[in-house]
């Protein structure tokens, strides 16, 4: 289900950065080391799995996460301890149509922030690589908050720290549970699935188009 247009334009935009406005992806990494794509992808699925990674985002030290699983992967330590010291390697490119997004919104004053599911460790990496992140006016990291989405807790902790009203707020995401974890709270909730899509909900909620946002926060 898409947005409608409200009376009320919403005054503010809760952005997801993976996935939305950066390109993350650990392949980028792993093809340089190794051989073929059926083994790479074996390791990812068996090894260095999602679900590990997302202790990490969820507060877990990186050199636990490293030690807890090369110990049961041996044989693999280099590859695990390449996860974390080649980590700037998983970073691809921004993605421009939502970059040109964000930009728009922030001439037209609408507030913008950020939710994010990352390691409180690595997030500092992404910050220096990519500079319109100093575009929002706060960003909420769960590795910091030490839960991740879509538990909703690091959702209040945003509307705690930054003063959110979430029923004038548009949150943007490209994970499904995480968008209704959002809309459950009150918020505005728009699954991600690229740039022209997004452009055209938020034309939809008037925060682009012929209608001006809030004047928040740039």
């Amino acid at each position: 289900m898409r947005p409608s247009l409200s009376s009320s334009p919403p005054t503010a935009v809760v952005f997801d950065l993976g996935g939305v406005l950066i390109d993350w992806d650990p392949r980028y990494l792993y093809r340089t080391l190794f051989a073929d794509t059926a083994s790479m992808e074996r390791f990812l699925a068996e090894v260095t799995t999602k679900e590990w990674n997302e202790a990490q985002d969820a507060g877990r030290p990186w050199a636990e996460a490293v030690e807890a699983l090369a110990a049961r992967f041996p044989d693999q330590r280099p590859l695990i301890e390449a996860y974390r010291l080649r980590w700037a390697e998983t970073l691809g490119g921004a993605i421009d149509g939502t970059v040109e997004i964000l930009s728009d919104l922030r001439a037209r004053g609408v507030r913008l922030l950020a939710l994010s599911n990352w390691s409180a460790e690595t997030f500092p990496v992404a910050y220096d690589r990519y500079p319109f992140l100093a575009w929002f006016e706060g960003i909420v990291i769960s590795g910091e908050v030490g839960v991740a989405k879509p538990d909703t807790r690091i959702f209040e902790a945003l509307i705690e720290r930054y003063g959110v009203e979430p029923s004038r707020t548009v949150f943007v995401d490209d994970g499904e549970a995480n968008v209704v974890a959002a809309q459950e709270l009150g918020f505005i909730g728009v699954r991600f699935v690229d740039p022209g899509t997004l452009r055209a909900d938020l034309e939809r909620v008037g925060l682009l188009g012929g209608r001006a946002g809030g004047s928040g926060s740039s």
